[in-house]
């Protein structure tokens, strides 16, 4: 089982990534999807949280060696960006969705120096909009963005869409793709379900993928 494989039967295992094409999930946008993904989740599974950071620092270095500062996004990259500065041993900074209303109204803690050479820690990117915005504030501050590095992708076109258009390079250490085939390969989804998991992805704003014939309950 490859590395990909691996870390997305971790998030299974520990329900960091719930499947659910009977019974789905409202996203905060309103969105309704068969998969939900908290990866805060990860914080409290010592192994899991090893292998996600030594998988970060794994791509780091052979995809951003350069990297002086590393960034986790407020508030579930937070924690990951510290495991990994402290084993590439960089300083690390966050990024607030917001400039703080009060006190010195920062937007980034910590130091970011202009012209220092930043990559950004995600937990998940749907959208990619809330990394956007993290990446917009490092600019603001001078820094120049390296790539983004996240633990999961639902891998849908308008997130690849968006962060092309902001000009930002990224990558994921595991992804819908290698979940939903791990799921198949395990038994946690039948063929119908597998059908409406694929409809939604491919139109996740449709509800076509729900009303599809149903053959049993909800999945793990």
């Amino acid at each position: 089982m490859n590395e990909q494989m691996t870390i997305a039967e971790k998030l299974l295992d520990i329900n960091a990534v719930i499947l659910k094409p009977n019974d789905p999930f409202t996203w905060s946008s309103g969105l309704k999807a068969p998969i939900y993904c908290d990866n805060r989740l990860t914080l409290s599974y010592p192994k899991t949280r090893k292998m996600i950071a030594d998988s970060f620092v794994k791509v780091i270095k052979e995809n951003y060696p350069e990297a002086e500062v590393i960034a986790g996004t407020a508030t579930a990259g937070i924690p990951h960006a510290a495991w990994i500065s402290e084993r590439l041993d960089l300083p690390m900074a966050y990024v607030r969705g917001s400039a703080k209303g009060h006190g010195k109204k920062k937007q980034i803690e910590g130091q970011v120096l202009s012209g220092q050479k930043v990559v950004i820690i995600e937990d998940l990117i749907s959208t990619g909009g809330s990394v956007i915005k993290a990446a917009e504030a490092l600019k603001a501050a001078g820094a120049m963005i390296l790539g983004v590095a996240a633990i999961f992708s639902y891998q849908l076109p308008k997130a690849a869409e968006n962060l092309e258009a902001a000009g930002l390079n990224w990558t994921t250490l595991t992804d819908f793709k290698h979940l939903i085939e791990l799921a198949v390969n395990k038994k946690i989804v039948d063929e119908q379900q597998l059908e409406q998991l694929k409809l939604w992805h491919q139109n996740p704003e449709s509800e076509e993928w729900y009303f599809a014939e149903n053959a049993g309950g909800g999945i793990r």
